[in-house]
């Protein structure tokens, strides 16, 4: 199986291809796309929803996971990432592909074991689950990659329990 994470933000949006293949887990794609309060929203949204259709289209993923809703304190912060997580389930609608949505305490649970985990240790654990030389810069790219990863082991254990109850 083969999934697209996307980290949501309004500076930093972080993404990542990881594919499961025999029981490894491979690195296909892991970037950022930096965004500039300079620039125009739409311009900015536009970027955005171009970047992530080039990887769709490149590594044609199954699925789309990205991380839930939260709430903010911030008002005006929590409305800039909605429109970019607007626009990354755009996207993903786009071609078709069913978005998974996971909170961040199953995120860190699911890579690292502990759902309070911080972000150095998600980017050491991404890397040696992916084989990876370095941990992922920026912790953007290691959040998406970790949210990737979260979803094949969260689909790998729902097709146990399905195939246990058959």
């Amino acid at each position: 199986m083969r999934v697209l994470g996307i980290d949501c933000g309004s500076e930093i949006t972080g993404y990542g291809v990881v594919e499961e293949t025999a029981g490894e887990l491979r690195c296909l794609e892991a970037a950022c796309i930096r965004l500039s309060a300079r620039e125009s929203l739409s311009s900015r949204l536009e970027r955005v929803f171009v970047q992530l259709a080039r990887v769709i289209e490149l590594h044609q993923p199954r699925v789309v996971a990205i991380e839930g809703v939260f709430y903010s304190v911030n008002a005006k912060s929590a409305l800039k990432l909605g429109h970019v997580r607007g626009v990354a389930v755009l996207a993903a609608g786009r071609y078709g592909l069913e978005v998974a949505e996971y909170a961040p305490l199953t995120i860190k649970s699911a890579v690292v074991g502990y759902g309070r985990a911080e972000k150095q240790q998600v980017q050491k654990m991404v890397a040696r689950l992916l084989h990876l030389e370095t941990p992922p810069e920026p912790p953007d790219v290691a959040d998406a990659l970790a949210i990737a990863i979260c979803h094949l082991h969260t689909a790998a254990t729902l097709e146990r329990q399905a195939a246990a109850a058959r």
